[in-house]
């Protein structure tokens, strides 16, 4: 069987590069696919007539990039990164009463939103000018949207200012916006050593090396941090301090003095990712209160209103806001007026704190149920997030959990996928308790991941 070998014809530059140009189109093309396995670089290098350190060059490269990972024994394969989970398919994030039980997905619950949106739609089509939600927008927005947004951020305790407070269309494009702002190809990324998975899409999309902050139990340690900060010449650090993804983890007060402290000593843009902040009964002092001429602070309507919801506020130092909105403007031109219109109605006349307070009792339920059914076992969770961290017994490798729940028709998202180190197996899965509507389906694909957890190894679960 032929190997993989890449075509060099019209490439320039060192040859390593030139080769790792080669693999990054090749699975832009999927002629690599995700998980796919590459020859080993030696193998490699005697096709292409060349030494086994430039080939070695290259896959740590692609590695570094997030675009490759490598298992010690087992070769360097393709990463399968979090807009492929399932060998490529697109995630597929509807809400069907039967079939798999879907605990991988971390969306909100679905509320009672469409109620709301009826009203709101009916209230609107009685406005006197509709034009303007239909027409090109310049600058950051209209003014009473960046109000409102305004208003979003200083509630959970971002001093904003309407000048400095830019709009986008959720959560994850305003990181992409704020990657895009502050980083150049080559530039060095810090993030948690697991952290939202996206992320280490984007980073390998705009050619930025990620690198891994150690955690501990969650958050990041200042301890950590500094180590990072002082082996690698780093631009930005993203970090979800408030119910971390995956782990669950908030950050305490003198941690997160310590982190801006240190921002400040290497001088790094902060990227505060906040999705999950206004879950929470109180609001944490975040980040950016302490480092406001060096954070970007992102929170979002869609993870805590409706997933479609897709408005984002984002809270910028002046110095970084024409670079931001030249962002948002090069990827979107501008978000739908009329979805941050929806937005902007619910925060002002109180809709918005009823969904919020919606989720947070449905989490609280939920997390309750979750605690009861696998109570033996290690798990980390918050009660008003949507997810629990699930450390998984020594008999099980994260994989053939995963692949043992999937044959018992539950779908689970590995830590893996979070890691930023492929190499990287945390030994956990993060279950999702918000994506099912039905209570009692989520209760069944409870116990059944508790009779998993109870059986001695993949062996045993056969017989299950």
């Amino acid at each position: 069987m032929a190997i993989w070998t890449p075509d060099l014809t019209d490439k320039t530059g060192p040859k390593y590069q030139q080769i790792a140009e080669a693999i990054t189109q090749a699975v832009a093309k999927g002629e690599l696919p995700p998980g796919g396995r590459l020859p080993p670089h030696r193998i490699l290098a005697y096709e292409l007539g060349i030494s086994p350190n430039t080939t070695s060059r290259a896959y740590t490269q692609c590695v570094n990039a997030g675009l490759l990972c490598g298992e010690t024994g087992r070769g360097t394969y393709v990463r399968i990164m979090p807009s492929q989970p399932d060998h490529g398919s697109p995630a597929n994030l509807q809400r069907p009463a039967g079939g798999p039980i879907d605990l991988s997905s971390n969306l909100p619950f679905p509320g009672a939103c469409a109620d709301h949106l009826a009203r709101t739609l009916t209230d609107l089509g009685r406005s006197p000018d509709l034009q303007v939600f239909t027409d090109y927008q310049t600058g950051a927005g209209l003014p009473h949207h960046i109000a409102a947004g305004r208003q979003w951020l200083v509630d959970l305790g971002v001093p904003a200012l309407p000048e400095q407070t830019i709009i986008t269309c959720g959560a994850q494009h305003g990181i992409m916006a704020a990657l895009m702002a502050v980083t150049r190809p080559g530039d060095v990324l810090l993030t948690e050593a697991l952290t939202y998975a996206p992320v280490l899409a984007m980073a390998a999309r705009l050619c930025l090396k990620i690198r891994p902050i150690a955690m501990d139990r969650g958050p990041i340690t200042p301890e950590s941090f500094e180590t990072a900060c002082c082996s690698h010449s780093a631009r930005a650090v993203y970090l979800t301090p408030t119910i971390q993804t995956p782990t669950t983890a908030t950050m305490d007060q003198d941690r997160r003095n310590a982190v801006a402290y240190i921002a400040e000593k290497y001088d790094l843009i902060l990227i505060e990712d906040d999705v999950y902040g206004p879950l929470l009964p109180e609001p944490v002092p975040p980040i950016s209160r302490l480092a406001p001429e060096r954070t970007i602070y992102i929170s979002s309507t869609s993870k805590c209103l409706a997933p479609g919801l897709r408005a984002a506020f984002l809270h910028a130092p002046p110095a970084l806001v024409p670079s931001l909105v030249r962002a948002v403007q090069l990827s979107c031109w501008m978000p739908p007026p009329l979805m941050v219109e929806v937005a902007a109605r619910w925060i002002a006349d109180g809709t918005a704190d009823k969904l919020k307070a919606a989720q947070h009792q449905e989490a609280k339920a939920r997390q309750a149920m979750a605690a009861d059914i696998l109570c033996t076992h290690a798990i980390q969770a918050d009660p008003s997030g949507f997810h629990v961290w699930l450390s998984l017994p020594s008999q099980w490798q994260t994989h053939e959990f995963c692949r043992a729940a999937s044959d018992r028709g539950v779908k689970l998202a590995p830590g893996t996928l979070f890691a930023v180190d492929g190499r990287h197996d945390p030994g956990a899965v993060r279950i999702s308790l918000s994506h099912e509507p039905d209570r009692q389906r989520v209760m069944k694909g409870l116990s059944i991941i508790q009779d998993l957890l109870q059986a001695a190894g993949p062996e045993q679960s056969l017989i299950l």
